[in-house]
């Protein structure tokens, strides 16, 4: 086995550590993950590695982000509160985010190698582009940039 560890072994100790630490919620939010993870690998009997990781940690955080929306409107800050939380721990796991400027870079590289110079090529950039920057950017936002780049 490598050196580095994996997105799930590193849930795995951080799930001992809050079970020793008696750190409830904490615990509760890693099971979530980890529970995300083996759902996958039951129903398409596959492995979770680390790419695949992070597009779950992605659709997760995402998710996390919605609801906080949504009960923001319904003035729940008691769930928001707990959304937010959730979303914290989540990207923990995540690597650092990528700066606008680095996206902008990816998807420049993106735009050259797939040969787009129009909006109806943006499903090409997206493709190139969505691997590269997973877990690492909001891909709503990067949707936004590449239009920009794409029509500018």
């Amino acid at each position: 086995m490598s050196q580095s560890t994996t997105i799930k072994e590193q849930l795995t100790e951080d799930m001992k550590n809050a079970m020793r630490n008696k750190n409830k919620e904490r615990l509760e939010v890693v099971r979530l993950i980890l529970a995300a993870f083996k759902q996958i690998e039951v129903d398409e009997r596959v492995v979770v590695d680390d790419d695949r990781a992070l597009v779950i940690l992605d659709k997760m955080l995402k998710e996390r982000r919605d609801s906080i929306e949504q009960f923001k409107v319904a003035n729940r800050d008691d769930l928001v509160a707990k959304e937010a939380f959730q979303e914290s721990i989540i990207r923990e796991f995540l690597p650092p985010a990528l700066s606008t400027e680095e996206i902008q870079q990816v998807i420049t590289t993106a735009i050259a190698e797939a040969g787009a110079s129009s909006i109806k090529e943006m499903a090409k950039v997206v493709a190139l582009v969505k691997p590269r920057v997973q877990g690492r950017a909001d891909m709503a936002e990067v949707s936004k940039l590449i239009k920009t780049q794409l029509t500018g």
